[in-house]
């Protein structure tokens, strides 16, 4: 049974247990991330991120309470100059822990332990949504086929057509000079001479 075991303690006493806690959120504010087993990034979860929240207000009292817990200097200052101001607007949640695979030897369950905002494959939308990552089926390819083959269809009925009519305009083109020659040898054709008069045979 499980009763009062509030916490993991990871197999290790109390001191010990602390001092690796705070060694490795040390190493996750220095690095943004870190590689370790799943039970322990739980644990780590649960351990930074107080110090996180408690970042956000920058004082000297908040920097003594966040220095108690990590004893390093340069994990506080950076705790404090980089990280906070970026998580200034986020309610709680700073890490995410993604599982990676079973360790060799032991098949320990090991993940990725990182700060939400300094992973810049998902903060600058490189990654697909989940709107956007819809599976593809043969249906939605076949619609997609017969669309692409209709939009083709009229413009290459088009494109004939004006070849079709560019022809038979330089045949109309050329067939009016023609005509127009016809009908003016066909007045000069039509038209009677007219005979000229003459006073012969006329009594003067």
């Amino acid at each position: 049974m499980r009763h009062n075991k509030n916490f993991n303690h990871l197999g290790r006493q109390a001191g010990h247990r602390k001092a690796m806690l705070s060694n490795m959120a040390s190493s996750l504010i220095l690095h943004k991330r870190i590689e370790t087993t799943v039970a322990k990034a739980k644990a780590v979860k649960q351990f930074v991120e107080p110090l996180v929240t408690k970042s956000k207000e920058d004082t000297t009292h908040s920097r003594r309470i966040v220095f108690w817990y990590l004893k390093q200097k340069e994990a506080v200052t950076e705790l404090f100059r980089t990280i906070a101001p970026k998580i200034a607007d986020r309610p709680g949640g700073y890490t995410r822990i993604l599982k990676t695979g079973f360790r060799l030897g032991d098949a320990a369950d090991m993940c990725i332990i990182e700060f939400v905002d300094f992973n810049e494959a998902y903060t600058l939308g490189i990654l697909p949504t989940a709107a956007e990552a819809k599976p593809k089926t043969r249906r939605s390819r076949g619609k997609k086929a017969a669309d692409a083959a209709a939009e083709a269809a009229p413009a290459t009925e088009g494109g004939e057509e004006k070849k079709a009519a560019k022809p038979a305009a330089k045949k109309a083109a050329a067939a009016k000079p023609a005509a127009s020659k016809a009908a003016a040898g066909a007045k000069k054709v039509a038209a009677p001479k007219v005979a000229k008069k003459t006073n012969v045979g006329k009594k003067m």
